[in-house]
Parts: structure tokens; sequence; C-alpha cells
């Protein structure tokens, strides 16, 4: 990076997007040994990268006017929150409160209001900051008509990829009868506003990745190799996850290897979308759809299907090439042509501290 500022800048948010989700991957360990529930940690963990960013602007750019600090703000009291309720439920996992469907964790609870209420306060602040403001650090949502066609377009192959797996193991037709399933479309249908209460999650890894380490990594390394390589940062910041929430230890490391490949892939194409449409909300969509729509394809509409998986060596040399040929094959698209990153300006990284001309 050039200046000392941005260095610092770099710094903080290094130690808060991979210093916290380590550390507390200590308390993963412990609490996997105990068997307890860990689905508080991956919902609270996708909000780090975001506060490393807000982080580092609040302390090093107090004084700029076009900062959306109460955005800011209500973003990093959130996550602490998140943080307190996480740790909460290793140390007192007893915490239960009676509901008429039953028993449900107190803190497993207080986990999704948080994200709900999140949600909503920080769109306010977000809508009240003004275009000004979002525009200045790349929060403003523009070009949707790209915008839209990238989304679908990263559906189809989202679903195409679904279908491929299903054929590798001779259940085609499983597939076809999960599409057909009025309950299936039926959530789809509901994305939309789910998304409205939940999207604070998704936005805390892109506005990381995608917005700010993206342009930096790109300018060091080139477009295509500073993309490679934040798709390798990305991957293995999901490491305490790999080892104690997707899979048992035993799987962790056949799991983190198709996480990387998995998040290099994708990476190609979001870090395309992002370039193409300037909008970081697009990247913002496609991280909600991609943990969503597995509810879907699955067949089991439980959230409990991201948990103990079955990752196994073999798996990875199909899982490479399907990836690779349907997301990392746009490595080789006009975006990524270029010898600078078309969203460093947008993003406002190097942007000297002073108001914006409207």
């Amino acid at each position: 990076m050039g200046s000392r500022t941005e260095k610092r800048q770099l710094t903080i948010f290094a130690l808060i997007a991979y210093g916290i989700p380590y550390l507390l991957g200590i308390l993963m360990w412990y609490g996997y040994g105990k068997k307890l529930d860990l689905s508080a940690f991956p919902n609270t963990q996708m909000l780090y990268p975001a506060l490393g960013v807000m982080l580092a602007f609040l302390l090093t750019r107090r004084e700029d006017a076009d900062m959306p600090k109460a955005f800011y703000r209500s973003f990093t009291v959130v996550t602490v929150l998140s943080i307190v309720v996480t740790v909460c439920s290793v140390l007192k996992p007893d915490a239960e409160i009676t509901m008429p469907g039953g028993t449900v964790s107190v803190w497993l609870l207080g986990i999704q209001y948080l994200q709900i209420i999140g949600s909503i306060i920080c769109l306010i602040c977000l809508i009240a900051a003004g275009k000004r403001r979002r525009a200045a650090y790349g929060l403003r949502g523009k070009n949707w008509k790209a915008s839209a066609a990238c989304i679908l377009l990263f559906m189809a192959l989202y679903f195409l990829r679904a279908a491929i797996s299903y054929a590798s193991v001779g259940e085609l037709a499983s597939f076809g009868a999960i599409m057909k399933n009025l309950q299936s479309w039926m959530y789809m249908g509901f994305m939309p506003v789910n998304f409205l209460l939940a999207y604070i999650a998704f936005f805390g890894e892109e506005y990381g990745w995608r917005y700010y380490l993206q342009p930096i990594l790109q300018k060091k390394f080139g477009l295509r190799k500073g993309v490679v390589v934040l798709g390798i940062v990305w991957g293995l910041w999901h490491l305490p996850l790999d080892f104690f929430y997707y899979v048992s230890p035993k799987d962790g490391l056949p799991m983190t290897v198709s996480q990387v490949i998995t998040c290099v892939s994708l990476g190609i194409f979001m870090g395309f979308a992002y370039m193409k449409t300037e909008n970081i909300w697009v990247p913002v969509v496609m991280h909600f759809l991609n943990n969503n729509l597995i509810l879907v394809i699955s067949g089991d509409m439980s959230v409990e299907v991201l948990s103990n998986q079955t990752v196994s060596w073999s798996d990875i040399p199909l899982a490479l090439l399907v990836n690779g040929v349907l997301f990392g094959v746009f490595i080789f698209a006009k975006e990524y042509r270029g010898k600078r990153s078309a969203g460093a300006e947008a993003v406002g990284l190097h942007r000297p501290v002073q108001p914006l001309i409207e």
C-alpha cells in the first residue's frame, strides 16, 4: 500500500477480520469438545470483515464529514452485541426459553433478533445518510440493469452446479423432484423479505472482501492474481468453521481445501460482477443467495443442513472442475484484462479526506 494511513487501515482490518474469528476459534474448539450448539458462531463471524473496515475508517478518518458514521456505529454495536451473545452461548449453554414450538436457546434466539433488528436499524441509517455519503463509501446502489443481469446469471450457474452435483451421483431425478416441490418455490418467493431482515451478515463479508480488500490486492498483484489471492484469503478465513462447525475436525483439512476452491471460484465471479457494476449490493445479494439456496437444493429447509456435513478428499476433483468451469472461467472476462480495478476509484480507497462535490 502507499501511505502510512492506508497501512494502518489495513492493519486494523486484518486484526479485526482475522484476529477475532481465530481467537474465538479456541472457544469453538472448547464448545465442540463439550458437544455444544455452535450455530451462533457463523452468523457473527460474517460481521467481522465489515467491522474491520468501519473501525479502520472511524479511527483514521475522524474528520471526514462524508463518512456515514451513524451506519458504521450502528453496525459496530450490533457486531459487539453479537460477539457477547456468541461467547455466552458456550459459557452458559443451558440458558433456554420455552416457546409454543418447544424450548429454544436464548442465545440462538438473541442472534436471530439481533440480525433482524440490526438489519432494520442499519437500513434506516443507510437511507438517512443520503446519496452523498453512501456514494463516498461505496454503499450506493447503481447500474441496476447490469446488476440484475449478474444476479440472474449467478442463479442460473448456481442451479446448474447443483444439477451437475446431483447427476454425478446418479440422483438427477431427486434434484428434479426438489425443483418441482411447491415448498421450494414458496421459500424462494419469500427470499426478498428474508434478505431485508438478514442482509447485515452478508453485507458484513462483502463490504470487507469485495469493497475494501479486493481493490487493494488487485493494485498490488494485478486484477487476476489479486482476485485469486483474495479467494485464498477468504477461504482460509473460514478455518475455525471448517474444523468445528461445517464438518468434524477429522474432515477439517479436506473441508478447508474445498472451501478455498469455492471461495476462489465464487470470488472470481463476484469480483467480476462487482467490477462490472461497481455496486456492492450485487455481491451481497449473491452471497445471500449462495448461502440460502442450499436449503432449497438440499431439500432440507432447516439451517442445520449447513453443519455436520461430510467432505472427503474424493470430492475435491469434482468441486475443482465444476466450480472452475462455471465460475472460475470468468477470470477471462474483459473486466480482468485491464491493469487497474474498475472499482478502485469507486470505493474511495484513495479518496482524500475532503467533501465530495455533487
